[in-house]
């Protein structure tokens, strides 16, 4: 019978990791196309060469448009007279998109549509509409805020409310959905293994997927079409944000619990999902750098004193990448129409103050209490 120590692994003492030498090597090759002008002007220029980079990174050659052929699967009339239509529209050839659209009773051609892209760890769309009857779902909705689509929903405006490549009914696998810890995560690592060898990170199927979300509200036009918004958390943050700096038609954006450097928070912490990674990125440019091309469209960031996701220098890291966006707004003096609200607490999105800062974004008057 073998014994208890020859059972035992052998014991190291030391290990000789690859991640100090990776950071050297970020400092010495990253961010080498950020923006070095000194006017607006300068600024419109290098927005169009980075957004050409960035589609080309992102493996937007590679995208296939088709009809989007919209099915409405159900139409549920939820308490505070909100239509919720459960619909499905195809991306690409054969790849479809499902979402829960919210629809508050007194929806006009002057209500704001915002799409609300889901982060990790809430099944998809089911949180963000803010699905009742699950305790799973309810618990994250819960633990994060989760149900912002339905928060705009309440506050009057559209919400479309996707399933994102791997969640939800995006599932590579229907047994993926049965076992609620299972079907609360996602697929990203097994999209980054059939996408990137090809060219196309996840980060790029989400945001040509969201693209294709704001045709369908275009095409749909029984909404403000001219004001088209997005806001999403963490996971959602990082959809919100590739979609709103490569497409103008997106007016407002709202991105919570990711803003942040890429040195510390996606190498430093680097078992971060996958979806986050992008091939030569970061030879390129910085969060701050991305976020920047919203300018001077209206902006909402917000971060917590306390997520993990900021990385060892916590709020540092964050500041760091705002400023970069600040800047490029004073190039329009434009400051006004950029938030950054620091919350106090964890990885969460906070609602607290939802109402008041989209009338400062919208309208340009900040309510009580809020600067």
């Amino acid at each position: 019978m073998m014994t208890d120590e020859r059972m035992a692994l052998p014991k190291i003492q030391a290990v000789y990791g690859t991640l100090p030498s990776m950071l050297k090597k970020f400092d010495k090759y990253a961010r080498k196309d950020h923006f070095s002008g000194h006017t607006a002007g300068e600024f419109e220029a290098w927005r169009g060469q980075i957004r050409k980079l960035l589609r080309e990174l992102l493996g937007f050659d590679k995208m296939e448009k088709s009809s989007l052929r919209p099915v409405v699967e159900e139409v549920t009339i939820l308490p505070g007279s909100i239509r919720r239509e459960h619909v499905r529209i195809q991306v690409e050839p054969d790849v479809w998109m499902p979402f829960y659209l919210l629809i508050p009773g007194d929806a006009s051609s002057h209500t704001r549509p915002f799409l609300c892209p889901p982060g990790h760890n809430g099944a998809g769309k089911y949180t963000v509409a803010g699905v009742k009857g699950y305790a799973a779902v309810e618990e994250k909705i819960r633990q994060y805020q989760y149900d912002y689509g339905m928060q705009l929903a309440e506050l009057g405006y559209v919400a479309v409310c996707p399933d994102c490549r791997g969640f939800g009914e995006r599932r590579e696998e229907i047994e993926d959905t049965k076992e609620p810890f299972t079907a609360l995560g996602g697929d990203c690592r097994f999209l980054a293994h059939m996408g990137e060898p090809l060219g196309i990170p996840v980060a790029g199927m989400l945001a040509w997927d969201l693209i294709r979300a704001v045709d369908y509200v275009k095409e749909r036009g029984e909404w403000d079409t001219d004001n088209i918004s997005c806001l999403g958390f963490s996971g959602g943050g990082m959809q919100t944000l590739w979609l709103s700096a490569l497409d103008d038609r997106v007016k407002l954006a709202a991105v919570s619990g990711y803003l942040y450097g890429f040195r510390d928070s996606l190498l430093t912490l680097n078992r971060n999902c996958s979806c986050n990674y992008v091939p030569h990125l970061w030879e390129h440019l910085d969060m701050g750098d991305i976020a920047s091309l919203l300018a001077p469209r209206p902006f909402l960031i917000q971060s917590c004193v306390d997520d993990h996701l900021n990385g060892p220098r916590g709020m540092a890291n964050v500041t760091e990448q705002v400023d970069i966006v600040r800047q490029a707004y004073a190039l329009y003096k434009a400051e006004n129409r950029l938030i950054h609200e620091i919350c106090e607490g964890g990885h969460q999105w906070h609602k607290e103050h939802l109402k008041e800062h989209l009338k400062r974004l919208t309208t340009g008057t900040p309510e009580d209490g809020i600067s």
